[in-house]
């Protein structure tokens, strides 16, 4: 997991109906941003602080830094393979079942 990387703060107002925030474009991660139908697009994340701070900021901004793991590759399944022998039923068994 990335550090975090904080981009702003945030006022809670009107009994918490509202959090106006204010972020640093300047330090956004360029690697972070990301492109979908045209637009620029970064993920955020807006934490409530455990203390108001000496400012009166309530909340901080900071970049969502998750990136998923990248599933490994399995090897793709042949459909039309014979099947190893050890699969084969035996031909003596092959007359036992009822149907």
């Amino acid at each position: 997991m990335s550090d975090k990387v904080y981009c702003g703060s945030g006022i809670e107002k009107f009994d918490g109906n509202l959090v106006e925030i204010s972020v640093c474009v300047s330090d956004l991660p360029k690697d972070k941003i990301f492109e979908y139908n045209g637009k620029k697009y970064i993920k955020l994340k807006v934490v409530k602080k455990r203390e108001v701070d000496q400012y009166n900021k309530t909340h901080y901004v900071e970049v969502d830094m998750f990136e998923p793991k990248k599933k490994e590759e399995s090897p793709a399944i042949e459909w039309n393979k014979p099947l190893p022998p050890e699969f084969n039923e035996p031909e003596d068994e092959k007359d036992l079942l009822p149907f």
